[in-house]
């Protein structure tokens, strides 16, 4: 089994590319963003780590769930207070996964075990996975996606792009680059040639 990160900026169109690896591929495929969500929920480690750290306030009133517009707010403009949600939050992700690589690795059936995350390189999974995958899509591609698909405004759109890694410390910190620019037809071709030696699933 084949363990691949697959990384790339806002806007570069990674859920295109991981839906049709899904279809096709005899693969499990996990995102570190809703890895993350599930262990923040009541009665997680991680949760219960949060709360400690940065207050009830943090909780929605009805649910008593984390919401993370109210911990976006809590740890806003504090670098300090950031590092230490990370620390708590990063560390539980990376041994989630890695149980579920376990697992795969396990029942036999799993040839390639993707993670998806913008951060990945920059969380030091280059020395855990088998190989590091970039989605580039160039920056007028990717802003015109957020503003069509989430209606930022511009600004917005370059503000978070500004705020990723540049392409070229992606493509430093990768072994395989899919141009994901023009049509997925385009892209998928590059995902065909690449894992031409697993299993296909028309």
């Amino acid at each position: 089994m084949k363990f691949i990160g697959i990384t790339g900026g806002v806007g570069a169109g990674k859920s295109s590319i991981l839906q049709y690896i899904s279809a096709h591929t005899l693969c499990r495929i996990y995102l570190a963003d809703d890895v993350a969500h599930e262990l923040e929920l009541p009665g997680e480690k991680v949760y219960e780590a949060l709360v400690s750290l940065l207050g009830p306030e943090i909780l929605s009133p009805d649910t008593r769930e984390i919401d993370r517009g109210r911990m976006a707010m809590r740890i806003f403009q504090d670098v300090p207070l950031l590092e230490k949600v990370n620390a708590i939050v990063h560390p539980a992700v990376r041994e989630y996964l890695l149980l579920k690589k376990q697992e795969a690795e396990a029942d036999g059936r799993t040839e390639l075990f993707f993670v998806e995350a913008a951060l990945l390189i920059e969380c030091g999974y280059k020395e855990l996975v088998d190989e590091m995958w970039y989605v580039y899509a160039d920056e007028e591609t990717r802003i015109h996606r957020l503003m069509e698909s989430r209606g930022y405004s511009i600004e917005k759109a370059r503000s978070i792009l500004a705020s990723q890694l540049s392409d070229r410390a992606f493509r430093e910190g990768s072994d395989f680059v899919i141009d994901n620019s023009g049509t997925l037809a385009e892209s998928y071709a590059q995902i065909r040639r690449k894992l031409e030696a697993f299993t296909w699933l028309e």
